[in-house]
């Protein structure tokens, strides 16, 4: 085999490659970015149980509880926050809270459970005490975007619906650092809303979900999966939610904010956590979720080699043909995930997805945590 050929094969690979991640953005992420929520014919309201699970937490609950205890809904709910044996003054925060806001029922932890790391503990006793069937949760450094959250999120069930997916967004601030982390938020959301809405969920995030306790207690909980520190949100919606029990809610007043890490070893722990829960997916979940990864790591490398060493008019077109697809997406997306400021960037994070993946691929490999602080 000569060069020539080489230099063929590579190319036409490129095209293969390229095949791939067309079919991603027309078979499963041109759903999110045309998605157009139905109308409703009846509507209802319904109590509502939100779950907060917090842990030396005192200045994030301080700072952000107010948001959910001050929600405009008139129907019946409830705020629990689960206090896992902090050492700080939260015990103490919740009791002055709880004076104003009847609606906040505290529950305090004082032991551990060696044999269940990770939040699912706490998280399931706020679960097990929630007077209501439909639970929403979110996490401590978490403030609803709007005082219409749980009145938005809750208007997504129907009789069919056992599992609501939200959007945990990130505050805008300055720096690269802010918009990696923002654009790395809005990359897997649009995955996993994508997904969803071609009937195939297969996670959520703990920062804004939402779900019927009766599922919770069919799948017996988390323990399918107790061993795992992390994945109290996706791997149970992996577990659980299927194409008829899903849906999801991007309305702007449905949103949660958190604070992003402040520094890149933040960010990095964060995001490794994440992924050493990805190998206890679904066979079929994990087989789409690579490929995608795969296609989208070798697709710069090749289109360069390419236009070095093949042709550089063709690589270009091909090229072309996949940015234009994925410009449309990424901004109709971006415009509902209300994330339209980072699209000028989005082909240098496009680029730089290759160095995110070569950061982060030995992190399916590693073993989970087993704290979730």
């Amino acid at each position: 085999m000569n060069f020539t050929q080489l230099w063929q094969i590579v190319f036409y690979t490129f095209c293969l490659i390229t095949l791939i991640q067309v079919f991603y953005f027309l078979f499963f992420f041109v759903r999110l970015a045309f998605y157009k929520k139905k109308d409703k014919t009846t509507s209802q309201t319904h109590p509502v149980s939100v779950i907060i699970c917090a842990r030396d937490e005192a200045a994030n609950l301080a700072k952000n509880l107010p948001g959910a205890l001050v929600q405009q809904y008139k129907t019946t709910h409830e705020v629990i926050v689960v206090d896992d044996n902090s050492f700080d003054d939260t015990k103490y925060l919740l009791e002055e809270l709880q004076k104003t806001f009847k609606q906040l029922h505290p529950i305090l932890l004082q032991q551990e459970a060696k044999l269940i790391p990770g939040k699912k503990f706490p998280l399931s006793i706020g679960i097990k005490t929630a007077k209501h069937e439909i639970v929403l949760l979110t996490d401590a450094d978490c403030v609803p975007a709007s005082e219409f959250w749980i009145d938005k999120m809750q208007e997504t069930y129907d009789d069919n619906t056992e599992i609501v997916l939200g959007y945990g967004a990130f505050n805008k601030k300055r720096g690269f650092l802010n918009k990696l982390i923002r654009w790395e938020t809005f990359h897997s959301a649009l995955q996993y809303f994508s997904y969803a809405l071609a009937g195939m969920p297969y996670m959520g995030v703990g920062r804004n979900l939402s779900y019927k306790k009766t599922i919770f207690f069919r799948h017996k909980g988390f323990s399918a999966h107790n061993h795992v520190a992390s994945g109290d949100d996706d791997l149970f919606i992996n577990m659980a939610a299927t194409n008829h029990n899903t849906k999801i809610n991007i309305d702007a007043d449905a949103f949660t904010l958190s604070e992003p890490a402040k520094t890149w070893s933040q960010f990095a722990k964060q995001k490794s956590r994440h992924y050493s829960t990805a190998k206890y997916y679904k066979p079929a979940h994990k087989f789409l979720l690579a490929l995608y990864s795969l296609s989208h790591f070798l697709f710069y490398p090749l289109l360069a080699i390419s236009i070095v060493f093949y042709n550089w008019q063709f690589a270009l077109i091909v090229f072309g043909i996949r940015f234009i697809l994925q410009a449309i997406v990424y901004f109709l997306s971006m415009k509902k995930l209300k994330e339209i400021d980072l699209f000028p960037y989005f082909l240098i994070f496009d680029i730089g997805m290759f160095f995110y993946y070569l950061t982060f691929v030995f992190s399916i490999f590693k073993k989970p945590s087993k704290t979730w602080k």
